[in-house]
């Protein structure tokens, strides 16, 4: 979310930063913005004054009839209910014109960073570092056909259940899967300092709202079934039944049918639940002075809507995938470094699996919605003879946390700061997956299992 004063005291940095991150009309937008703010000041300002003055005169109207002046008591009576009307029609007007705001600026991308570079999509980002040497020799096939091979990879079996884009993995490759999420986990959990969560897979909407994911991608998402349209008069009417009678069960049941009426939302990464756990709270300085840092493994589930032909066979464009998340919350001082530290902590779990690897800074158009800069690793495939992404880390500044109204107190302050939010991961387990069975393939179709994990497989060595 944005904030409407600094567009309202600098418009053109507005219209410049939205531009660079492909906002059509950007000017208009912007004007748009502007216009709204001036109608909804207005609105309140009228509202504001039609109250002051329904007040005095409902004041006046006292001493009028103390002195037996009803005619003048009669004429105020009257105005009051005029100024009943015109802060019923204010507050409307206040109401409409806040909302469409409201509605506007929750559409709009987060500003980059003054560091970002420009460009319109990945063909302009920029590489900062490479890491280990790309495989170009041996087998090579595509991680597919090593785990159909090998028996351990069934596609076909998941898509009678479930559709296409679901896996079933059994056996030492299911093992192998389990191992490398454990493996993530304790890295970011014992090395680098993050709580282990164990979050709600289902959110509600105003969590998908606060990290960005709704309004906008909601065709990205996984929706349970929204049974609200069709009971929300029953519901209602449990609602009138429990204020007439006032009866304290009723209401109760009333509240728990409405709960079980509002739809849910599957968690597209664990950074909707991470970093919800700050949204609607004032922290105390003390509790960010060192960046609150949270981590989880969780299934994940994304629709993939509008990303037909890509990836269509094998683990790198799932509906389900299990990651492990890491978020970070700090003060606005702290956020550029720790996201410098956070992609470190990704980075060492593709060093650790001695997975060669790319660092590239996304150019304005690559990023995400919500991030004002963001890092990708990428992976070497052998079998597509590239680098493939398996974390993204962005710094996210305020724009989660506005959206989420989370804030700090600073010491002997009395006004509040927005925080600043930022999430990785660290990493994608099923891609981390693709990235061992292809780099550690052997030629009679086997996987070698990597070093660092041979403490989770059990004196396993090799897979297959």
């Amino acid at each position: 979310m944005h904030d409407i004063r600094a567009i309202r005291d600098n418009p053109e940095a507005f219209v410049a930063g939205w531009s660079s991150r492909g906002v059509d009309d950007a000017a208009d937008v912007v004007a748009r913005i502007l216009a709204l703010d001036v109608d909804l000041r207005a609105a309140q300002t009228t509202g504001q004054e039609a109250l002051a003055k329904r007040n005095a005169a409902s004041k006046a109207i006292g001493a009028a009839m103390g002195k037996k002046d009803m005619a003048e008591a009669d004429r105020l009576k009257a105005e009051v209910e005029t100024l009943k009307t015109d802060i019923a029609e204010a507050g409307e007007a206040e109401a409409a014109k806040g909302a469409e705001l409201r509605d506007l600026l929750a559409g709009l991308k987060n500003l980059a960073a003054a560091d970002v570079p420009d460009g319109e999509d990945e063909n302009d980002n920029v590489e900062v570092l490479k890491c280990g040497t790309p495989r170009t020799t041996g087998p090579a096939k595509d991680h597919a056909d090593l785990g159909e091979a090998l028996g351990l990879l069934d596609f076909e079996a998941a898509a009678k259940m479930s559709g296409s884009r679901f896996a079933v993995l059994k056996g030492q490759l299911a093992r192998l899967e389990r191992a490398i999420g454990q493996f993530m986990l304790d890295l970011q959990t014992d090395q680098h300092g993050y709580l282990e969560v164990n979050p709600p897979l289902l959110v509600r909407d105003n969590a998908m709202f606060g990290t960005g994911q709704l309004p906008k991608f909601e065709e990205d998402l996984f929706k349970t079934g929204d049974f609200g349209a069709a009971f929300s008069e029953l519901a209602r009417e449990i609602d009138g039944a429990a204020k007439r009678q006032s009866e304290g069960d009723l209401f109760s049941y009333s509240v728990n049918v409405r709960e079980q009426l509002d739809a849910r939302y599957l968690i597209p990464t664990a950074e909707v639940s991470l970093t919800n756990l700050v949204r609607e709270q004032v922290l105390g300085e003390d509790e960010v002075a060192t960046p609150m840092r949270l981590t989880a493994l969780t299934p994940c589930f994304r629709a993939e809507a509008g990303s037909a032909g890509r990836d269509t066979r094998g683990l790198i464009r799932q509906h389900q995938f299990s990651k492990v998340e890491m978020v970070s919350i700090c003060r606005p001082e702290d956020s550029e470094a720790e996201h410098e530290r956070m992609t470190g902590c990704a980075e060492a779990v593709l060093q650790a699996l001695e997975l060669p690897y790319r660092k590239v800074l996304l150019c304005k158009g690559d990023m995400g919605f919500s991030a004002q800069k963001t890092y990708d690793l990428e992976v070497w495939l052998p079998s597509q003879n590239t680098y493939r992404e398996i974390s993204s880390c962005s710094n996210c500044g305020d724009f989660q946390a506005r959206r989420m109204d989370a804030r700090f107190k600073r010491a002997g302050e009395k006004k509040t700061e927005f925080l600043h939010t930022l999430n990785g991961s660290g990493l994608a387990v099923g891609r981390t997956l693709v990235a061992v069975m292809e780099n550690y393939q052997q030629e009679d179709g086997s996987i070698a299992v990597p070093n660092a994990l041979l403490p989770y497989m059990g004196g396993l060595k090799q897979v297959g």
